[in-house]
């Protein structure tokens, strides 16, 4: 696990991989998504997609479920790309109950955004976009879920950008928005608070 100190305190960045799991329903795409518990550390009470820090157990996976050019971008944050695949793809199956077929899984690498200063956890969190296509059995069932997300729904776009959301997953919606209806990304956005002045840029 690659822990990186910040200057001026105690807090850590620790890696994190997030999953947008999408499906087709009839013309409209939704996505799903739950809500953290309201006495919840980091980010209570709001919605966000399946995900978290990576484990010491999250081994390698390689980068085979990763859409062709995401293993390179995912280097540049210094963390192996197959731990992050790994990390998402069980962060998925723990929070929500669903996981892939083997080999099905195909996660295209959309975000990367570090917690800003003065949380109280904070993480270098990799958001990948995946297709609810290749799951293994039901995608309504949520029965194997943990209860770390409560009210995991369905949603349409619209539907989820009037709830009760993060800052960042406001920003990662509208880039996935574009990405849905067919929009180009030129290179993958990233939200880096890791130094004394927040910056973006893309990594291409």
């Amino acid at each position: 696990m690659d822990l990186v100190a910040m200057s001026g305190d105690e807090q850590r960045i620790r890696d994190a991989a997030t999953v947008i799991l999408t499906r087709r329903d009839g013309d409209e795409t939704r996505i799903l998504m739950g809500q953290r518990g309201a006495k919840a550390v980091f980010m209570p009470s709001k919605f966000v997609f399946p995900g978290g820090g990576l484990d010491e157990g999250d081994e390698d996976a390689g980068v085979s479920a990763l859409e062709e050019s995401c293993a390179a971008r995912l280097a540049q944050g210094g963390e192996a790309p197959g731990r992050l695949v790994a990390a998402a793809l069980r962060e998925l199956r723990e929070e929500t109950g669903l996981g892939y077929l083997p080999g099905a899984a195909r996660l295209r690498y959309v975000f990367r955004a570090i917690t800003p200063t003065g949380r109280p956890r904070r993480f270098d969190a990799r958001f990948f976009l995946a297709d609810a296509a290749g799951l293994a059995g039901d995608p309504d069932d949520f029965s194997q879920a943990s209860d770390e997300l409560s009210h995991l729904a369905w949603l349409g776009l619209a539907e989820a950008r009037a709830l009760d959301l993060p800052f960042v997953t406001e920003v990662v919606l509208a880039e996935i928005s574009n990405l849905l209806k067919g929009g180009e990304q030129p290179g993958v956005p990233f939200f880096d608070n890791s130094g004394a002045r927040p910056m973006f840029r893309r990594i291409l």
